[in-house]
């Protein structure tokens, strides 16, 4: 299992990794994006951090 994280400071609230993997993301009331599951069977969540354009979504083994 991996542990994703998002580093809030960093974030400026695109929405993409929301749209990509809704399970595992939400934006919170400031538009930050916030983990709420750290597991999804429906995507990738490598490929997720890796189209974050400012990379503030951490994913360790």
């Amino acid at each position: 299992m991996v542990k994703v994280t998002v580093e809030e400071s960093t974030c400026v609230g695109c929405g993409l990794c929301v749209n990509s993997c809704p399970e595992i993301f939400e934006m919170d009331e400031n538009g930050i994006a916030k983990v709420k599951n750290g597991d999804c069977s429906n995507c990738d969540v490598h490929e997720v951090a890796s189209q974050c354009p400012v990379n503030c979504i951490i994913v360790e083994e």
